[in-house]
């Protein structure tokens, strides 16, 4: 099969596409063909090698992807609500091993989920980290209440639109910041409240006056490192602050977060258990056979495109996601 490999961490050249062999499942795996792969920021994190948790080498990058079970090894349990999946299924992936950017991925059961009829093979390989992060950082982490208002630091790119489906569809109050008009544009039609352009100077006052002075409830925080000090004035008093995305350190004043009891919370889709996986799904595929999550595809690319999908979703002023096209 075909796959994009990498032999050495570096910049996006470092990605080629190679020919490898098959895979095949073993106890407890499932094995998918994929028409579809997502990218995400944490792939070119990875990919570079200043994230956290990397694979040994070489490796084929990708953790979303949707397609169609070929296979499913002994002892997979693969029982969603009132039916099992089955070979010839439709389904999405959030392959935390990685191995998405590839025409067959072998993941762990408990990752591998139903593809609602309606949800193309490519919506559906931006269901993964986006809206299972989303879904962990608004209601696990965030514990955002109908009646919350809720501020997305950064709401235009893949995880961010998802937070803002998930919270106007839950009830909420959501506010949203882009960096550009197309950016406010999109996030108005998503359903934004109100929005803000977080490059005017001033946008953090206009926040505070659009809560009438007291705070947002809910943040969630897309880039830390340059808007944390920021949030911990625009927070309501305990309110929290979830940080989902940073690309550097940053200096606060813990004085900010006492007077107001608030907290911050960090977060990662990797240290979510099987259970809370497992129910981030079900909130999510709730909300896919609903109708009211959608995920929003910008840009589709041919699997050998990966190194400029790479740089496309580092960009500023992206709206949704990027996808490789795998068949």
């Amino acid at each position: 099969m075909h796959a994009i490999v990498v032999r050495a961490h570096g910049d996006p050249s470092v990605m080629k596409l190679e020919q490898v062999p098959d895979p095949h499942p073993g106890p407890g795996q499932v094995l998918v063909r994929l028409h579809a792969a997502g990218v995400n920021p944490v792939d070119t994190y990875i990919r570079a090698g200043g994230y956290g948790r990397l694979p040994s080498l070489p490796y084929t990058p990708g953790i979303d992807g949707a397609g169609i079970i070929e296979a499913v090894g002994d002892g997979a349990d693969m029982q969603r609500g009132f039916r099992a999946l089955v070979p010839g299924d439709r389904v999405w992936v959030c392959a935390l091993g990685g191995g998405t950017y590839a025409q067959r991925v072998l993941t762990r059961a408990h990752e591998v989920h139903a593809l609602p009829e309606g949800v193309t093979f490519e919506q559906g390989s931006r269901i993964g980290v986006p809206y299972l992060t989303a879904w962990r950082a608004m209601m696990q982490i965030g514990q955002a209440r109908p009646g919350h208002s809720v501020l997305i630091h950064g709401a235009s790119g893949g995880v961010g639109s998802a937070c803002v489906q998930i919270g106007v569809a839950g009830g909420r109050r959501v506010m949203g910041t882009a960096g550009t008009a197309e950016g406010l544009a999109f996030l108005r039609k998503l359903g934004c409240e109100e929005t803000f352009n977080h490059r005017e100077k001033g946008y953090e006052q206009q926040i505070v006056d659009a809560t009438g002075g007291r705070g947002v409830d809910l943040i969630i925080e897309m880039l830390a490192n340059v808007n944390l000090e920021r949030d911990m004035g625009l927070v309501a008093p305990r309110g929290r602050i979830v940080v989902v995305g940073n690309r550097g350190q940053t200096t606060i004043n813990a004085r900010g977060l006492m007077g107001r009891d608030s907290s911050i919370h960090g977060m990662a889709l990797f240290n979510a258990s099987r259970e809370e996986l497992l129910e981030c799904a079900a909130g999510v595929e709730g909300g896919l056979r609903a109708g009211w999550l959608r995920p929003v595809v910008q840009e589709v690319m041919p699997l050998e495109g990966a190194p400029r999908a790479h740089e496309w979703v580092m960009t500023d002023g992206k709206r949704g996601s990027v996808v490789l096209r795998v068949v």
